[in-house]
């Protein structure tokens, strides 16, 4: 599959990386979430070239995670602000940075803490039901056939032992 073509696919998890699955998309929003909003801010935290952060930014901005804001008129210059659907990322960064914090630290540990500002807290992210408020974790969920799933004869498709083991993964 091609990697533009994981747009289009009847699933959440691949047209997602279709939008924000490379390693440059990903810095680039981590440097949005931790308030970088300039070209040259941008360039200088990240040592990417001029060429690939351009086009990073006006693909964040075509999928509306990004709104381009002019701040300076001659020559015209303009900020990256997070949109709406930008900052829904927030719980994907946050689960890649906890991730991270467990398994890839070295022996100085943590690179960033994150504080709550309501309670002055550092934190570590957690995954709960929305419905429930318990603790999530892959054992404890199981999936389904939603409503924007492949058409009903793929989705009733006899389970085999690979799409059992899928379904408990996901």
């Amino acid at each position: 599959m091609k990697w533009k073509e994981l747009e289009e696919e009847p699933c959440s998890m691949a047209r997602t990386i279709g939008v924000i699955g490379d390693r440059w998309t990903l810095l680039i929003l981590r440097e949005c979430f931790l308030r970088t909003r300039r070209f040259e801010g941008f360039q200088s935290a990240l040592g990417i070239t001029r060429h690939l952060l351009a086009e990073r930014l006006k693909k964040l901005v075509r999928q509306g995670i990004l709104r381009r804001i002019p701040y300076q008129e001659s020559p015209k210059r303009h900020e990256y602000i997070l949109t709406q659907k930008g900052l829904d990322l927030y719980p994907i960064m946050m689960a890649i940075v906890h991730w991270g914090d467990i398994h890839m630290v070295d022996e100085r540990g943590r690179p960033l803490l994150h504080q709550h500002r309501k309670c002055g807290k550092d934190f570590d992210p957690v995954m709960v039901c929305s419905e429930c408020g318990e603790p999530l974790s892959a054992k404890e969920v199981h999936t389904h056939p939603g409503p924007g799933a492949r058409s009903a004869p793929a989705a009733a498709a006899p389970t085999t032992s690979k799409t059992k083991a899928r379904s408990r993964a996901a």
